[in-house]
């Protein structure tokens, strides 16, 4: 027995003096940006992934788009904003990173999907089903509704500030809108006799872990741009380079739904995942700290409001997103990228 533990500490003491292993080892267990990148993409995936599950035990369609993904393919902004609360940071990040997700939501996230298999609502079928049109109707509410939200914003920001008492005007008018869509769920099911699965509490303890993991690799990497950030990827573009990370999930969410053929969910997770931003995100920070708008805002705005009654027309009048369009999106966002509109 002496002679093995002699051994075992022989073994360890080596490795211990060996400078490759040593420094392998700390490679791996010290968080570097790309052990952070990671975690938030595995945990990303796996999130959206259960959702299938979520909505195959009491959820279905445009409601789990509207209602459900919004709050995990969202997830990272509230973690994003909570943190920027913690740190005393200026208002102006939490709304650039809302813009950008948005604006990238709408344009690029959408339009890719499009120009490769096209958005279809009635799958081009001419048989248009009761479920179907309740489908359509929901997710042209749901655009309307996110105009609603951007114009909230627009206003109440119109004097370069958004303070507290509009923060929680912000709040309040998501939690109504989330409150129809509870009792909606609860109607719909009322109606068919369907009962929400117990088995979901399964599934929602997966994603609260997913979602854990996401919440601290956002924490570390702000850190690790803060202290190592160059350049680019420095703390001054940390807004955009937040929100062009978080809408990874939405990416990911939105090719996975449109290749199986579910425009309803592609749709009306982008749609929801805005509502998260806009006007969710914005109003939290706003209630701990008044956010200041500057004027180069404004134009984002209006991309946003503009992009948005685009898809409202398109759905209403075509019941899908032509491939023209999308092109047309994909270059707008290239655009807004390469002007640096924010």
């Amino acid at each position: 027995m002496d002679d093995l533990i002699h051994t075992a500490v022989l073994f360890f003491d080596r490795i211990r003096t060996n400078e490759f292993l040593h420094g392998y080892i700390n490679l791996l267990l010290t968080p570097g940006w790309w052990q952070l990148l990671l975690c938030f993409f595995a945990c990303s995936v796996i999130m959206i992934f259960r959702l299938n599950a979520i909505e195959k035990n009491g959820f279905e369609g445009t409601l789990i788009g509207t209602l459900i993904m919004p709050y995990f393919s969202g997830f990272p902004n509230l973690c994003f904003a909570y943190l920027l609360i913690q740190k005393g940071a200026k208002g102006r990040l939490v709304l650039e990173n809302c813009l950008v997700n948005n604006i990238t939501n709408l344009t690029i996230i959408l339009g890719v999907p499009t120009i490769i298999w096209g958005l279809n609502l009635y799958k081009n079928s001419n048989n248009k089903t009761m479920d179907l049109k309740i489908n359509h109707l929901s997710l042209l509410l749901s655009i309307l509704a996110l105009i609603f939200f951007a114009l909230s914003v627009f206003f109440v920001s119109k004097d370069g500030l958004i303070t507290a008492s509009d923060g929680m005007l912000l709040v309040g008018i998501f939690l109504f809108w989330q409150l129809y869509h509870v009792f909606d769920v609860l109607k719909n099911n009322t109606r068919t006799s369907r009962r929400i699965k117990k088995r979901l509490l399964f599934e929602f303890i997966i994603i609260g872990l997913c979602a854990w993991g996401v919440f601290s690799s956002i924490e570390y990497l702000i850190q690790w741009v803060h202290l190592n950030g160059k350049g680019f990827f420095s703390a001054t573009n940390l807004g955009l380079l937040s929100g062009l990370l978080m809408v990874i999930p939405n990416a990911v969410l939105a090719i996975y739904y449109t290749a199986v053929r579910r425009p309803e969910i592609v749709y009306s997770s982008q749609i929801g995942d805005c509502h998260i931003c806009i006007p969710l995100c914005v109003g939290l920070f706003a209630v701990f700290s008044p956010i200041k708008v500057d004027a180069s805002f404004m134009t984002a705005f209006f991309i946003l409001m503009g992009t948005s009654g685009a898809h409202f027309l398109f759905t209403a009048i075509f019941g899908r997103l032509p491939r023209f369009a999308g092109v047309a999106l994909t270059v707008l966002y290239a655009f807004f990228i390469y002007k640096e509109v924010i």
